[in-house]
């Protein structure tokens, strides 16, 4: 049956004349380099097993230029991009590991199993590290929620997120989510995933050891998968809805299995190189391990576990089945090391060995099927410097004034629409799926500005969150790539983290677009200033390119998730009042700045002009000045001013617990602008009565500018603006505007 499937495999010549490879999105001149690589025509395991390694997903061959912008290095970091995840030191001999990656395209036509195996790929990168998986975060764009499609894709990639990571048992504790037309039919789900780790448990996926054995471990190899990271490296169409085969099927009882066996490997003392194979397989993982190690690698996919009868070479390297390992030991310790997989029940096979050579060479069914130059995979792989122009939108923007828009005189009635807006409304449906609980080390759980996870036998914990208004990123890539990057620190120092390092996930159009790549390299301009100024190097991350729609390209998302270090849990702080009689303060000064902004899409149904500005010397200060306040126990609450600026501040920081506030405020704007302007480098903090004063007084001495609006009580929310009352609400109905908006969409 095998040697029948074989057969009807094209030939290399028939692969060279009939040009079968642009099939597998290889292009003339990449083939042409391919076939002076190995010195003839590449058959079709080979000319499979050079598409997946040298597509988009992978070789990153169209970015590469751009990531070499981001500063990866600082004190603190362990390891920076090139594996599994990247990795923070933070005292005391433990360090955070964690990276963010998407699963776009599965979950555009298959959204539960896109989402949940998505979910499983960023758990296996950070086990594969050695590190304990402590938390689960997540990143979504959809389009309306008036549209039937897009509800369904909403659900179902909720539910998939639910589904696996509420198995494996890792609490899914934080998130962002933002709807808007540009998303439509092609959704974003990026994944996050943070761990724990001892220094001298990190592992690195390398095949160290000329003779020595490679493992399998996992489940049996299907043809599910097959080659999904092409198919993530392509635009969606209509007929992407037939690659339903390239997206995987997880199991997370499997993953657990999985995870807690290879903890139990690693904790041996024994594994030399260990890498999961997520994107391209059993191709990539062979590759990669052998490329680091600068030697080659020797496969016998006889030995491979297969689940399906009659598989080919090119089906088991192309296959993307998931919760699947590989890893290298000495042959004494054998053994050892299937005795462990076989007490969780895991079958652990000899599936190849480590070589002298620099070779892949794959052998099938008694003959060699393949023999490629690793470093012509891993490395080699030809690199883009595409073509950019500023897009005609850009410029038209420019011109636009948004602060003459005619004035909003209902500002109560713009409040309640803000905050019904499905981008900035109660995600508690959603969140409410996740088991953000599990191991009980949650302290701050989602709804926050970050979430909180405890470390166990310390008073440590960690903050962490995912940010990107891609509204923002799009009237100037530059700008709202700053903001990303600085609003992800600015929610970490709001909930007493000192902000660490990011993890970036790139969600563009496509790249043969001169407009797209414009938009791509001045975002990554702009993340990469922020995070030098703000000293938050970039340890990792994924590009997901290609995403279009009939429309065009989707709104340029490059999602910033962030993790801080909390250095007492006495300084975890939330965004909710405490108790009445607290004094509120507004950190920042405050422009007339709405383009981008929750009013401007909600009340208007635009999203036009430039967005708020940002300098980086004055976010840095106000960072400072609030996360010193906190540790010198000064601050109740600490809410970063985002989308809809204070006036939905205000209305959030009253929902945790129902407390009212009233407010007064003379600023040099319109009340509208004044109220709901997306101003950057603003927070809202409340402090006790008897510390509001040295309050005041540290943040003045640290140059930061402030006003005391007035104070928590009552259980309404009164917004009085130069004299006049502006806004005046129960808290009540403000809640229900805010609790409803997605559930009742979603009936």
């Amino acid at each position: 049956m095998a040697q029948q499937l074989a057969a009807k495999e094209p030939t290399a010549e028939q692969i060279a004349d009939q040009k079968i490879y642009k099939q597998f999105g290889v292009s003339d001149s990449e083939y042409e380099l391919i076939c002076g690589f190995l010195g003839r025509k590449p058959n079709y395991t080979e000319a499979g097993v050079f598409s997946v390694m040298w597509s988009e997903h992978c070789a990153y061959k169209n970015s590469k230029p751009l990531l070499r912008r981001f500063p990866t290095t600082g004190p603190r970091v362990l390891m920076g991009p090139g594996e599994g995840a990247g990795i923070v030191d933070i005292g005391d001999n433990q360090a955070v590991v964690f990276k963010i990656e998407s699963h776009n395209h599965p979950s555009a036509v298959e959204p539960y199993q896109g989402a949940a195996t998505g979910v499983g790929g960023i758990i296996r990168d950070i086990f594969s590290m050695g590190a304990r998986p402590v938390a689960l975060l997540n990143s979504l764009r959809f389009g309306k929620l008036d549209n039937e499609r897009v509800r369904y894709l909403f659900s179902h990639v909720v539910s998939g997120i639910a589904g696996y990571g509420n198995c494996v048992g890792i609490p899914t504790v934080a998130g962002e989510i933002m709807f808007d037309e540009a998303y439509e039919g092609n959704p974003l789900v990026n994944a996050m995933c943070v761990g724990l780790i001892d220094h001298d448990k990190i592992q690195r996926g390398v095949a160290k050891g000329v003779g020595n054995p490679v493992f399998y471990v996992g489940p049996a190899t299907g043809r599910d998968g097959i080659h999904g990271a092409t198919f993530a490296s392509e635009d969606l169409s209509v007929a992407s809805e037939a690659k339903r085969s390239a997206v995987q099927v997880g199991d997370p009882f499997m993953e657990k299995l999985v995870m807690e066996a290879t903890l139990e490997l690693i904790d041996s003392g024994i594994v030399l190189g260990i890498q999961d194979m997520g994107a391209a397989g059993l191709t990539c993982s062979s590759a990669e391990m052998a490329s680091k190690a600068g030697n080659g690698m020797e496969l016998y996919l006889d030995e491979v576990p297969q689940r399906e009868d009659g598989m080919t070479a090119y089906e088991m390297m192309l296959s993307e089945s998931q919760e699947r390992m590989l890893f290298v030991t000495e042959p004494k310790h054998e053994a050892q090391a299937k005795a462990i997989f076989e007490r969780w029940g895991l079958h652990c096979a000899k599936v190849g060995k480590v070589t002298d050579d620099g070779r892949l060479r794959l052998f099938h069914q008694g003959g060699q099927v393949a023999d490629m130059p690793v470093k012509a995979l891993v490395d080699d792989c030809p690199i883009y410097n595409k073509p950019s122009k500023v897009p005609d939108y850009y410029l038209k923007n420019g011109s636009i004034e948004t602060n003459l828009y005619e004035q909003v005189l209902d500002l109560t009635g713009a409040l309640k629409k803000v905050l019904g807006s499905p981008s900035l409304a109660s995600k508690e449906w959603v969140y409410s799926q996740y088991d953000y609980q599990v191991r009980t080390s949650t302290a701050v759980v989602p709804g926050s500005d970050a979430a909180v996870v405890t470390i166990r036998g310390t008073r440590k914990a960690l903050a962490m969150t995912t940010d990107c208004n891609a509204r923002y990123v799009y009237l100037d890539p530059e700008v709202g790539g700053k903001i990303a990057v600085a609003e992800a620190a600015r929610n970490i120092v709001c909930s007493g983290g000192e902000p660490l390092a990011i993890t970036d996930n790139l969600n563009f159009g496509s790249p043969e677009k001169p407009e797209v790549f414009w938009q791509m390299e001045k975002a990554v301009d702009g993340m990469a200033e922020a995070c030098r100024l703000l000293e938050t190097p970039v340890i990792g991350g994924n590009v997901s390119l290609y995403n279009e729609n009939v429309k065009g390209a989707i709104y340029p998302t490059p999602v910033v998730g962030m993790v801080g270090l909390v250095h007492d849990v006495d300084h975890i702080t939330t965004q909710e009042f405490k108790e009445e009689g607290d004094v509120i303060f507004l950190l920042g000064d405050t422009k007339a700045e709405i383009g981008g902004s929750e009013l401007q899409y909600a009340v208007f149904g635009l999203t036009e002009g430039r967005p708020p500005g940002i300098d980086l010397d004055t976010e840095r200060l106000l960072q400072m000045a609030v996360l010193g306040a906190i540790q010198r126990g000064l601050v109740a609450s600490a809410h970063d001013l985002s989308e809809g600026g204070l006036a939905a501040a205000l209305a959030e920081s009253c929902f945790g617990r129902g407390f009212g506030a009233t407010v007064a405020w003379t600023p040099n704007l319109r009340p509208d602008l004044a109220l709901f302007s997306e101003t950057q480098s603003r927070i809202l903090l409340s402090a006790k009565p008897e510390r509001a004063d040295e309050l005041a007084s540290w943040l003045a001495g640290q140059g930061v500018p402030l006003q005391r609006l007035g104070s928590v009580g009552g259980n309404r929310l009164t917004i009085n603006v130069a004299g006049h009352t502006a806004i005046v609400a129960t808290v009540s109905e403000l809640h229900q505007e805010w609790k409803d908006a997605i559930p009742c969409r979603m009936n």
